[in-house]
C-alpha cells in the first residue's frame, strides 16, 4: 500500500481493512446470537449494556464531529482537515473505540464466548489499522505528529484533581499568603 495521501483504488484506500473489519463485527453479532448465555447472569449483562451505551456515546460524538471528514477508509479523504475538537480532543480514534466498546458490551450482554472472541481479536486489528491510517495522516497533515504525541489513540486520559498539600500549580505570593499560613487540614 502506497503512503501517499492521495492514492485511488479499493485496496490502495485500505479496502481490505475495511473488509476485515466488517467480517470480525459481523461475526461479533451472528456468532453472539447463534451462541448465547442463559441469560442469569445479571451484572455481566449490566456491564455489557453500560459498554454498549459507553461505546454508543463515542460513535456519536465520534461521527457528529468528524462530518465530511469521514470514511470508511483508513486513509482520508483529500481536501479533508485535521480534526481535533470534541472528541478528537481526548482520543484520537473514537470510531474505533465505539466499535471496541460496543462489540465487548454486545458480546456480554448474550453472554456469548465466541462473540467475545471475535472481540478480542478486533481490539488488535485496530491497533494495526490506527497505526497504518496514521501513517497517512502523518502525511498528510504536518499537524498530526504533534496531536499523536498529546492525545492518546483509543482510551481517553484520566485527570484527576490535585490532591491537598500538592501546592506545584498555586501561586501563594498572588494568594497574599505563604506556604506557612496555610494550614492542611488531612482529615478530609
Amino acid at each position: 500500500m502506497a503512503d501517499t495521501p492521495q492514492a485511488s483504488g479499493f485496496l490502495a484506500r485500505g479496502g481490505a481493512w475495511v473488509v476485515a473489519q466488517s467480517v470480525l463485527m459481523t461475526a461479533v453479532v451472528v456468532s453472539s446470537v447463534w451462541f448465547h448465555g442463559d441469560g442469569t447472569r445479571l451484572p455481566v449483562i449490566a456491564v455489557g449494556a453500560g459498554l454498549l451505551v459507553t461505546g454508543g456515546y463515542f460513535g456519536i460524538a465520534g461521527v457528529v464531529v468528524l462530518g465530511r471528514n469521514r470514511t470508511p477508509f483508513p486513509q482520508p479523504r483529500e481536501g479533508s482537515e485535521l480534526v481535533q475538537r470534541g472528541i478528537y480532543a481526548h482520543v484520537r480514534h473514537p470510531l474505533y473505540t465505539s466499535v471496541m466498546l460496543t462489540s465487548l458490551g454486545w458480546a456480554l450482554l448474550w453472554q456469548s464466548g465466541p462473540a467475545l472472541l471475535a472481540t478480542l481479536i478486533l481490539i488488535p486489528f485496530f491497533h494495526f489499522k490506527a497505526r497504518r491510517e496514521e501513517r497517512w495522516l502523518r502525511g498528510q497533515f504536518p499537524d498530526y505528529a504533534d496531536y499523536e504525541r498529546t492525545v492518546p489513540r483509543f482510551i481517553p486520559r484520566i485527570r484527576c484533581a490535585p490532591q491537598a498539600g500538592q501546592f506545584q500549580d498555586f501561586d501563594f505570593k498572588e494568594a497574599g499568603e505563604t506556604k506557612d499560613d496555610v494550614k492542611l487540614d488531612k482529615t478530609r
